[in-house]
């Protein structure tokens, strides 16, 4: 992949959308996002500092976090969701070839459990607005994001990307789940009536720099780190919600802007594809605690309250697609991605989502 990607943000409501060259003079791609592990996909190459991703430092991330922070976070993503018109625009003005769809309303356990019924239809409107401007626009390829939460409660272990609708999701984000389902057949259906080549991955939990840490509203590891990083300042114990037992498979988000920047050049199916690390290195809440502690060197006690719902136990996923295709890929350590990442929050604390 080119050194020479050089990339242009322009804004829609407030928040960044990023138009990257692909490298011919005539592809370009849109990507849009919430948050999260986009920060990887504008500057491809390897993964290190200096070397493609930018390092924790970088100016340019620290002015987008900050703009981020200062102004709405989720804004581009509303406007995509409240205004099929102004989306259509955005389309026709910028004419993209290639899209990296990862616009969404997005959050915890708890925050899905309390508003299911927002995170479905807030999700429908956006994945409806992406998706049809993208067909109306003449988009050769657009890449959707799904999550292994919408695969059923009720299956056999390892899933697989043929087994999403085989069942209704957990109860604690259906709402979700639901409408993550539809990009699937939305996909499929623009394909049969259109041509269009549509496509999906299915990453599992991620996490990584510029990650949302909201205690309250945050996926289970960002949470974590932030919880570590206040039991240490104020010298109190380390409070984990739920008893520590449930199992996720986590990916660092530069291992997945790598892969999806790979689905976005090479992957034509329009079958989704689960991005993973494999079913070996599933760690349970517990032991992804333990690690935070370690990589935070937190001295204090760790304690479980068991009065808060554990979600779903485990989702483990099997990447034996991806392994087919890629069977050189190599995941950074789930303990170094975490030394990085609680390394990185620690740095930017003051600016970091929170």
């Amino acid at each position: 992949m080119s050194r020479e990607f050089v990339h242009a943000a322009f804004s829609l409501q407030g928040k960044g959308v990023f138009a990257v060259p692909l490298g011919g003079e005539k592809e370009t791609s849109i990507e849009t996002e919430t948050v999260g592990f986009g920060w990887g996909l504008h500057f491809p190459g390897s993964r290190r500092a200096g070397e493609g991703v930018p390092s924790p430092g970088c100016r340019v991330c620290r002015k987008r976090h900050r703009q981020e922070r200062e102004g709405d976070a989720t804004a581009g993503a509303r406007a995509l969701q409240r205004d099929a018109a102004a989306t259509a625009a955005l389309f026709e003005k910028h004419r993209p070839t290639h899209v990296i769809h990862l616009a969404a309303m997005v959050g915890g356990l708890f925050r899905n459990i309390k508003y299911n019924l927002d995170f479905w239809r807030k999700n429908m409107h956006i994945n409806d607005n992406v998706l049809h401007s993208a067909y109306k626009s003449g988009v050769q390829k657009v890449v959707s994001c799904l999550s292994t939460c919408i695969f059923p409660d009720k299956t056999t272990y390892p899933i697989d990307e043929t087994m999403i609708h085989n069942g209704p999701p957990h109860n604690s984000n259906f709402g979700y789940s639901y409408a993550k389902r539809m990009i699937d057949v939305q996909n499929r259906a623009y394909f049969e009536q259109h041509g269009c080549r549509f496509t999906a991955v299915i990453p599992t939990n991620v996490f990584g720099p510029h990650d949302n840490y909201n205690i309250e509203d945050g996926h289970v590891l960002p949470g974590l780190i932030h919880k570590v990083y206040l039991a240490k300042e104020n010298g109190t114990a380390l409070t984990v919600w739920g008893t520590g037992k449930p199992r996720r498979q986590f990916i660092y988000s530069l291992d997945l802007a790598r892969l999806f920047l790979w689905v976005l050049r090479e992957y034509d199916e329009v079958e989704p594809i689960i991005l993973s690390v494999g079913e070996e290195d599933e760690v349970s809440i517990r032991e992804a605690a333990e690690c935070v502690v370690r990589a935070m060197d937190f001295k204090g006690e760790l304690l479980f309250d068991t009065t808060k719902s554990d979600g779903q136990f485990k989702k483990t996923a099997s990447n034996s697609k991806l392994k087919r295709y890629l069977p050189d890929f190599q995941f950074t350590p789930f303990e170094r991605a975490v030394k990085e990442t609680c390394d990185w929050f620690c740095a930017n604390y003051a600016i970091a989502r929170k």
